[in-house]
Formats: structure tokens, sequence, C-alpha cells
């Protein structure tokens, strides 16, 4: 190393006070641990501040609201003899370390990183200190340019040709893309009925069990109606049931890798309920009280000094035949994958949740969190399956039963599953037949995408990188392009028309292939094999030609209209068309701009209001964009409710907001 420890004073630069405070309990007294409060110099918020005519240079300012902590670093920075730059780990965090270098005009100054905040990573970071990798600046640098370019000149567009106020994003547009094709998906489906049969049979005085009808003459058997399953069920309560197949195999269940930051959220979301947002605070606030390690990554990969401790807590605590012989290694499935960090997991194995000082939706993620990690490095859980197949004259029924012979994992994870059973059968057994349980279903149309399911289409197609997948999901939404109903979310009109018009005008800026393409060439950028400005540049002459275009050939009263009506303008007599507004839905008269008329647009769900039984329930949305249902006769009626009503009296217990 090249300073003298002993004699200097040392100024450490992290983000927030909470990582500062932390970080100050394992560092002498000649360090001083402050916090830039985030990022401290961004583009201006007021224009482009980028110069598409001079190599696309941007233009930084302090960023608002702090002047007083960029004075109070460039003030300690002059009395410190080195400058420490322990920002995050990752682009975003050595972007942040360029641009706090920038500002205090530090003249020594060294990057440390670190991935968990632990007294042995931190003696290691700080014994290694490196040079800022500009590299990785630039290729944050060019995203965050990208960005602007896309966000600062779609929206201007998007306010003359849809509505004031409206804004577009280079990713968060794709992932709108995504739900609104998922809504057109179901709109479109169309339901298939069919007939499922399953017998309820016996042997001897032996409880009974059920199996289900899969076969007819060596064929898979498809009933599509009523008339079918009644016919089939007729001949198969004279047929004579047998035992034709036993097979008894060892089925074994492997445990899940550690999180990433994709596969952390998606199980918050099932698990926990918590948003893809919601999860990402709670882990920052974890891994800056040195509780867990970094949560940006998308490795699946543990140090050999946390496969140690792991193993050694599952030898102490559950036993050696919980222990696999060698360590359970995993490799990444994940398009793109950067791997650069290891996975999450607890830094110290021996620590539980319930010891935390720290809040109920800490205990709860960093429990998940601990469960996951311990649970990768447990041997898999055994069962005995039974495959029996029964023959009921031309017909085939099968079923299988499982026993849980070892836990395994399960017994950190929990889920082991309860028994499935079955009467001991043999080959040749002659079956009483209880009774058969025909049953009616519809083909499904593809679910809703929710948080969950949403970060694992993106993860899946490249779109995106792990600190980006909560944004991109609060952005959706709070620009009241995506809402929630329940945990799923549902393209709202404004989000279906931007998104048809990015599609037709600008197809490139919306398409996945070609988004997840600009993610390898940020990667390239990362990894000194391109430069920043040729990647800009080759992204943003063809969008300035599609813009230009864009702006002359886009008519906004076509853009606008959703849907024409059977219903004629009382005033003149053409038809009325559905609109788009700033306030939502309306009716307008398709003669505008010669005809002006226009009337509110009321949304029901053909139902009778449950609060007073005279009013119909409409649906409402709040200042937001968020979704609950009303009394078409408030104020009236008060009768308000989140939830969408399926019976008479439902209703949510927190009342929302009325008119």
């Amino acid at each position: 190393m090249w300073y003298d420890r002993r004699e200097m004073n040392k100024l450490v630069v992290v983000e927030s006070p909470t990582k500062a405070r932390t970080l100050g309990k394992f560092l002498g007294e000649e360090f001083k641990v402050v916090s830039s409060m985030g990022h401290v110099r961004d583009l201006p918020k007021s224009e482009l501040g980028v110069d598409v005519e001079h190599d696309f240079q941007p233009h930084y300012l302090i960023a608002k609201g702090k002047k007083k902590t960029t004075t109070m670093l460039k003030k300690a920075a002059r009395e410190a003899d080195l400058l420490f730059l322990a920002t995050d780990p990752d682009r975003e965090g050595e972007a942040i370390a360029w641009h706090i270098l920038e500002v205090t005009k530090a003249p020594k100054a060294q990057r440390v990183v670190f991935h968990e905040i632990t007294e042995e990573a931190i003696a290691e970071a700080f014994a290694h200190p490196r040079e800022l990798d500009l590299k990785l600046v630039d290729s944050q640098q060019a995203r965050r340019i990208l960005d602007r370019l896309v966000g600062y000149q779609l929206s201007p567009l998007l306010w003359r040709k849809v509505r004031a106020g409206l804004s577009a994003g280079r990713v968060q547009s794709v992932a709108v893309r995504l739900i609104v094709e998922r809504e057109r998906e179901r709109e479109a489906f169309k339901p298939q009925e069919y007939w499922e049969i399953e017998a309820r049979l016996q042997k001897g005085e032996q409880q009974t069990f059920t199996a289900k009808l899969v076969e007819k003459g060596g064929k898979k058997i498809t009933l599509g109606g009523k008339e079918e399953a009644d016919q089939v069920v007729a001949e198969l309560k004279e047929a004579d049931y047998e035992v034709v197949k036993v097979e008894k195999k060892e089925r074994r269940r492997y445990p899940y890798p550690p999180f990433t930051t994709s596969t952390l959220q998606q199980a918050a979301v099932n698990v926990l309920g918590f948003s893809a947002a919601r999860t990402m605070r709670v882990a920052q606030n974890l891994y800056e009280a040195g509780l867990i390690t970094y949560h940006r990554t998308d490795s699946v990969t543990l140090s050999e000094k946390a496969l140690k401790e792991i193993r050694g807590f599952i030898r102490k605590e559950y036993g050696s035949s919980y222990l696999p012989e060698i360590a359970n290694r995993y490799k990444t499935r994940v398009r793109l994958a950067q791997e650069a960090h290891e996975a999450i997991r607890p830094t110290k194995v021996e620590l539980r949740a319930e010891s935390l000082e720290a809040g109920g939706d800490e205990k709860k993620l960093y429990e998940l969190i601990w469960r996951q990690a311990v649970a990768c490095q447990v041997v898999p859980a055994v069962y005995e399956q039974v495959n029996v197949e029964i023959k009921a004259d031309g017909y085939l029924f099968k079923v299988v039963g499982s026993k849980l012979l070892f836990d395994g994992f399960t017994r950190v994870t929990g889920g082991a599953g309860e028994d499935k059973g079955l009467p001991e059968q043999k080959v040749g057994d002659k079956l009483s037949l209880v009774e058969l349980l025909p049953s009616q279903h519809f083909t499904e149309p593809p679910p809703r995408y929710t948080e969950a399911t949403l970060v694992k289409a993106l993860e899946e197609e490249g779109i995106g990188r792990p600190s980006t997948y909560a944004p991109i999901i609060s952005t959706i939404q709070g620009r009241g392009y995506v809402s929630k109903e329940g945990n799923q979310l549902r393209p709202e009109d404004v989000g279906i028309v931007v998104s048809d018009l990015l599609v037709a005008y600008f197809p490139k800026v919306v398409d996945l292939s070609f988004t997840a393409k600009m993610e390898e060439e940020l990667d390239e950028i990362a990894k000194g094999e391109r430069q920043w400005v040729p990647v800009v540049a080759e992204f943003y002459e063809p969008f300035a030609k599609d813009l230009e275009k864009a702006q002359q050939n886009i008519d906004k009263s076509s853009v606008t209209t959703l849907e024409e009506t059977a219903e004629s303008c009382p005033e003149c007599g053409k038809p009325l068309v559905v609109k788009l507004g700033k306030y939502g839905r309306f009716y307008s008269c398709s003669g505008f701009p010669e005809c002006k008329f226009t009337k509110p647009f009321i949304e029901t769900i053909g139902m009778k209001c449950p609060g007073c039984g005279e009013g119909e329930v409409i649906v409402k949305r709040t200042r937001r964009g968020k979704i609950f249902y009303g009394c078409s006769r408030y104020p009236k009626c008060q009768w308000a409710s989140w939830r969408k009503p399926e019976k008479e009296g439902e209703e949510d217990e927190k009342e929302p907001p009325q008119g």
C-alpha cells in the first residue's frame, strides 16, 4: 500500500447514514465516515442535459437539495489526506463514487469495494483499494443518457398526441408492452369446455382412493361436453376394475439455489406479499446493517468461506445426514447474467431472525434469505412414489401416491408436503367402484402478470438489470399505465394507447430483443470492449428519424379514440365514440371538432350496490389511478370497496376515497 495508515487522516464516503454507522464500527479513529445521501449530481430536470451535437456529452448539475451535502463533502475532503470512495459495488455505485470525486476534487482518492459489511470484509477491502473503474462509470453513464434521450424526447410527443403530463421510458415501455400484450391474449381467448372423470375405488375393506381417467383404447381421452362424459360414465358403471401396473420408485426433491435479486423479489411477493419496491427497501436496510450480502446480484454462487460456515452450521444444527459429501454448487440459467457478486445470503449464518434488533419486515425478509441460503447446502428430500394403473374394460385410470422417506432440505424451509399414501396394491387386484365423479372445466386464459412473474419475464428476456426491476414496476404504476387488481397487473387505457403508439412508430424502442441487445452492449462497455459514445449514437440516429416521422404523422384524434359505439350523438346524429381524456374515458361525438358534444363514461360491473341495493356498482379511480368500486348514487350512498364485489355485502375493511 502506497500510503502510511498511521499518520493520515482518512475520509470515507458512503451513500447512506445507516451504512456509515455500520462501517464506522469497524474502522479506527483515523477514519471519518460520512454519507453522500445517494447521488450528488444528475442531469438537469428542466432540459435534456445531453449535447447530441457533440458526442452526447452530459451536463451535470448538483442534484436538488444536495448543495449542503456537497459543501460538507468538499470541506471534509480538503481536511483529509486521503479519500476512500466506499459506495455500493455495482455500476451505479461506481458512478456515484465518480461524481463525488468530481465534486470534491480530492487529489488522493481510492475506491474500496465490499459485498458485505462485516469486519473481515471491510478489513480486506481497505487493505486492497483500487482506482475508480471508468469503464463501469461509462456503462452507467451510457444507460443514463439513453434513458434521458428517450424520456425527454418522447414525453413532449406524448403530451401533444395523447394527453399532457405523460412520459415514456426506454425499459419501462417494454414492461408495459408485455402487460398490454398479455391482456390482449386474455381478451382474444375463447374458453373451451372439457370434462374430467375420476373414480373412487376400494380394495376390500381398505381405505378408498381416487384415480383419474386418462386413456381409452390406448389413446389419451378428451371429453368435450356433458353428453360425451355421461356416455363414458354409463359405460364405466358396468366395468370391472383391475390393477394392471404398480411401480414404486424413489424420487428426490432438490433445494433451490440461493437468492438472486430477481428470485428474492419473486419469493417475497409470493411468500410475504411484499412488492418488489418494498423488498428492495427492506433488503437495503439489511445490507446496510451488515446482516446480508449485497442485494443487487444475478449470481447464484457462494464464496468458499460462506460454504464452509454454512456446512459447519448444518452439521452442528441438523447432523451429518443432512450434509452432502461436497458442497452444492449452482449455475445460473439466466440470459445475460453478469455474476459479478455472490448470491444473497446472511453474513453470519448463526444469526437467526428472532434475535435481530430490527423491524417486522426486516425479520421476515431476513428469515426468507437465511432459509434459502442454508437449505441450498442440504441434501435433497427423498420420497417413495407409487404409480398405479387401473384398467376398466377399455379405459385406463392412473393414480400417484407418495410418502416422505427423508425430509432433507425441507427440514430448513418447511413445506415437505403431506404424505399422499395409497392402500397397498399389487397387479391383479380387483377393485370395487364406490362412485364416479365427472366434473366440468373450461380452459383458462393466460394469467395477468404479477410483480413476481413480470420480474421473472424481464430477467428471462434479458431486459433490465437486478437494480432496475423494482424501479421499473414502481414507475409504470406511478405513471398510471398499469394498475394493480388484487396482486395482478392490469394495463390502463392510457398504458394501452401509449404502448400501441410506441409499437407503431418506435418499434425498436419497445422491441424485446433490441432492448436486450442494448443491455449486452452496456455490459461490453463495462468490460472495456466498446466505447459508450458509438453505442449511444447507433441508438439515437434512427430514433431521431422515427421521432420526426411520428411528430408529422400521428393524428391525436385517432390515437385517443378507444372504440366506436352504436349510440348516436343527440346533437348532430353522428356515432358516438369512446375517447381517452385527461381523466380517463369519456364519450365524444365522432364529428368533432365540428360537433363538440361529450358526456361522462361510466363503467358498470352488472350488479346492484351491496350498500343500498338501488344504485349500480361502478368502477372508479383515485387521483393516482388506483381502481376501486363505488355506488352510482354517490353521495347519497357512500358504499365503496377496494375489492370487486362478488356477493351481496362484500366490503373491504378500509374505506377507499370517494368522488
